[in-house]
């Protein structure tokens, strides 16, 4: 088998595409985005067979450390079948032999594996579902685990909800499995006559999500990070944006001929609250106005909720249940094989910030518990590798 160290873009997307697993993270154009935001370099590397056919693709994102080393990070990688141990021996012999022509210190991966089945308490299913014997070749190739990690202490989330479509004849089937206290602000949201529509720029969903990282006390990414990942993912149809808008006074208008048709005074309880509410909304936003965003991202197979911004309008109307659901199904209508919400704890019960919250929320719409397999580090240079985190904590103060 032939290592390449540069594949072209159309070789590259090719494979990816057809390989099951394939990961957004893993399209030539994220590597074109992590350059832009995080100045990696991404190298596309691969491995071919006796018959010119290509086995395996990476996309390595390469960060430069003092004293001329580096290392590389392959998110969601790598793009292979981890079944075929021959296949992923070759490549890994290969890539200890590109670290050493690259000086690198070591390469981390994170492959997008289950690791077991586990119920929604986190706990493992007896006799379920595994990926043991890949964690055990990736382990005796020399990988180092980084351990089971339950918050969001890696690179990417290890635990997610994940929806698998090929469970269910139908959409209909797949709306059963949302919770109730999911679903019934789904259905409130129809009365707030909201316009959902694909938008083709970022700056309104980077004011939104401002908010909510205010609100929440995470850092919110710059805008120039979410135009660069838009500009890149969109040049083949990877990513969307959805955005909702809502009119204050249309409602308030449509609510008070309501009023004055109803005869339940239960009714018009609800209607006058709808009406007052939206009143001292008008008092900021006399105008219609886009009360949330969401960013989706897209492989071959998968799609995935990446990133939402929202208000407290948007709260009140059922809107972000709404934007959700409406991603679920355009996954499903769209002809993908599972909608993945990105990422949760492993610890439902944890006490951190609000990551229990964010669990339980995602719990409720639906989709199976994931836990994925983890980090590993394939490591060249063990005396760097162990020193690196005081060695970049100390560049970066004296660069500051």
């Amino acid at each position: 088998m032939k290592f390449i160290k540069n594949l072209s873009e159309k070789e590259y997307q090719e494979f990816w595409a057809k390989t099951p697993n394939n990961h957004f993270m893993q399209s030539y154009e994220w590597g074109q985005a992590c350059q832009k935001n995080r100045q990696q370099i991404p190298c596309y590397v691969g491995l071919k067979d006796d018959n010119n056919n290509i086995v395996a693709t990476a996309l390595l994102l390469k960060k430069k450390t003092p004293l001329n080393m580096c290392y590389f990070y392959v998110p969601r990688g790598f793009t292979l079948d981890y079944s075929n141990k021959e296949i992923l021996t070759e490549f890994t012999n290969h890539l200890k032999n590109y670290l050493k022509e690259e000086n690198a210190i070591y390469l981390k991966i994170d492959p997008p594996l289950m690791y077991q089945e586990i119920d929604t308490n986190g706990q493992k299913i007896e006799n379920g579902l595994n990926n043991y014997r890949t964690f055990n070749t990736l382990t005796n190739l020399g990988y180092k685990h980084q351990g089971f990690n339950k918050l969001y202490e890696g690179n990417q989330p290890r635990y997610t909800f994940r929806t698998y479509f090929n469970k269910y004849k139908d959409f209909s089937e797949v709306e059963k499995t949302f919770s109730k206290s999911f679903f019934r602000p789904v259905k409130r949201s129809y009365n707030y006559d909201l316009e959902i529509y694909q938008a083709n720029e970022v700056k309104t969903f980077h004011e939104l999500i401002e908010l909510v990282s205010s609100k929440d006390g995470f850092h919110a990414y710059s805008y120039e990070y979410y135009k660069n990942v838009y500009e890149e993912l969109n040049k083949k149809g990877y990513i969307k944006i959805y955005n909702v808008n809502i009119n204050p006074k249309h409602l308030i208008d449509k609510f008070t001929e309501e009023l004055k048709k109803e005869k339940k005074e239960e009714r018009k309880v609800k209607i006058q609250k709808d009406i007052d509410y939206f009143t001292e909304v008008m008092q900021t936003h006399p105008d219609k106005y886009t009360c949330a965003s969401l960013i989706c991202t897209y492989s071959a197979t998968g799609a995935w909720s990446l990133y939402i911004g929202n208000d407290e309008v948007a709260t009140y109307t059922g809107t972000v249940n709404r934007l959700y659901y409406e991603f679920i199904k355009d996954a499903y209508d769209n002809g993908y094989e599972y909608a993945d919400l990105f990422g949760v704890v492993g610890d439902p019960k944890t006490k951190y910030k609000n990551l229990a919250g964010i669990f339980e929320y995602k719990r409720k719409i639906g989709g199976d518990y994931i836990e994925f397999i983890g980090e590993f580090d394939l490591i060249n240079k063990p005396f760097w590798y162990t020193i690196l985190p005081v060695l970049l904590k100390v560049y970066r103060k004296l660069k500051k």
